[in-house]
């Protein structure tokens, strides 16, 4: 198998998409954060000393999808024409699940800018809350489905 990343004499590059096809492609990425009962309860109640840590997580899921290109050598700068992130509160763990969502037309996927924003947005929630719990898990950081483009479309089953 031959790695896209990679020219003949083993160099990296950044893959040339010019001749792909211009099709429409939306990827989906989650990741969960386990935390204690109390940084639960302070998010959950807004009584953080740091703000609105849902909310703030949230944009930057989104300013971390936008800013992938930046973050990740290979990947292209993207004209990205939706973004949305979910989060989903899951009390029995205690913690949250961030989903995001992201989506284009253009040559090439937007897996890893989902991805991205996912590991963004956790690592925002981790950092507003990590003065009562530094001992958080954030796991699962996964592409749940993704359409379009050559490969096609991809669905996650477990």
């Amino acid at each position: 198998m031959n790695l896209t990343h990679l020219d003949e004499k083993d160099r990296p590059k950044m893959v040339d998409v010019s001749d792909k096809n211009q099709t429409t492609r939306v990827a989906v990425a989650s990741g969960i954060i386990e935390m204690s009962q109390e940084a639960y309860g302070a998010i959950v109640s807004q009584k953080t000393k740091k703000g609105p840590v849902l909310q703030t997580a949230v944009i930057a899921a989104i300013m971390g999808t936008k800013k992938t290109s930046e973050l990740i050598p290979m990947c292209h700068p993207l004209n990205l024409s939706g973004i949305n992130c979910d989060v989903e509160e899951l009390v029995d763990l205690p913690g949250f699940k961030l989903t995001v969502t992201a989506k284009l037309t253009g040559q090439t996927g937007v897996e890893m800018e989902a991805l991205t924003g996912t590991s963004i947005g956790l690592l925002t929630i981790y950092d507003m809350v990590k003065a009562i719990d530094k001992g958080m898990v954030i796991r699962n950081v996964q592409l749940e489905k993704k359409s379009g483009g050559k490969s096609g479309d991809y669905q996650r089953y477990r």
